[in-house]
């Protein structure tokens, strides 16, 4: 079984946390920029945070076997602060690397004014750099602000095949699915779906264009929880087939029309040894990359 989480946010995780992901099968992930607790003040933190994500983390993950990429936004918790603003200009310079599949996460929090044009930009941004993008719909009122968000993105010109549409349940699918757009799900304790009531919405709507990510952040989370629901489908009579679409498939498909989702070649049938141990690749060790150069600290060993 091979894995590919399509969102999480790996900057909050520990290594342990990647030793268990590569144990369990997981290959690749996508971490989107997202808000951090605490409030930002300037765009400077934004830009530390967004090199982390374009250029530690995916270092990080190399050394446990799994391939890091991002998404790179202003996410819509901080649209509505005035000092964030100004993330806008710097968009663009990001949007342009290597790493990054996609624009997100944006949307909605509390369906404000300022989030409307935050959004809209934004996935005028996509467009404009011929990217998907990855939108975040609100906590509160789901239905509304699903439905709100997709007026949006029709009015956007940017086709709903290049948009999924993430933090979907069981009231806001149906119509995240006659909208053409990408479904996204996150099993996540409490607060959003677990793979039992994954499992029956793929039984109702099937399995195109669904993706299913753990959404594993500094919250109560578990990142292993993309491959409970693959097992959880395996239990409910879905084949290895079917479980290799909804969690490595599908957000390849999506993500790979960025055209920069280059993965190495991973087996349908990559081993998932659920109490296996995964040694890290020793920094300076051959092919582990042998340095990470951040923006002032040179993090492993230099040759020479």
């Amino acid at each position: 079984m091979r894995i590919f989480d399509p969102h999480i946010h790996m900057t909050s995780r520990t290594t342990d946390d990647y030793e268990r992901m590569h144990a369990a099968g997981v290959r690749a992930v996508v971490e989107p920029s997202f808000w951090l607790g605490q409030p930002r003040t300037g765009v400077g933190s934004f830009c530390d945070y967004f090199d982390a994500l374009l250029g530690w983390e995916p270092f990080r993950a190399a050394q446990f076997g799994i391939q890091h990429f991002a998404t790179i936004g202003l996410n819509p918790k901080e649209a509505n602060d005035a000092r964030c603003r100004e993330v806008l200009g710097v968009l663009p310079r990001y949007l342009a690397k290597d790493r990054v599949v996609a624009v997100g996460e944006l949307g909605y929090d509390s369906m404000t004014p300022e989030e409307d044009e935050v959004f809209a930009h934004q996935l005028g941004l996509a467009v404009e750099h011929d990217l998907p993008a990855l939108v975040h719909t609100p906590h509160r009122d789901k239905l509304t602000g699903t439905r709100r968000t997709l007026d949006v993105v029709r009015e956007s010109g940017l086709a709903p095949g290049r948009v999924l549409v993430d933090h979907l349940n069981e009231v806001t699918v149906g119509v995240v699915a006659d909208s053409g757009c990408w479904m996204g799900f996150s099993i996540y304790p409490d607060t959003k779906m677990d793979p039992h009531r994954m499992v029956a919405i793929l039984r109702e709507h099937g399995t195109e264009r669904m993706v299913v990510n753990s959404a594993a952040d500094w919250g109560r989370s578990d990142p292993l929880l993309t491959v409970r629901t693959a097992e959880a489908m395996l239990a409910a009579g879905f084949d290895d087939d079917d479980v290799d679409r909804v969690l490595w498939r599908n957000p390849v498909d999506f993500y790979g029309q960025s055209g920069r989702l280059e993965l190495d070649d991973v087996a349908p049938d990559a081993v998932t040894a659920p109490d296996a141990v995964v040694t890290p690749v020793a920094v300076g060790a051959p092919g582990a990359g042998d340095t990470f150069e951040g923006n002032s600290v040179l993090r492993g060993s230099r040759d020479g």
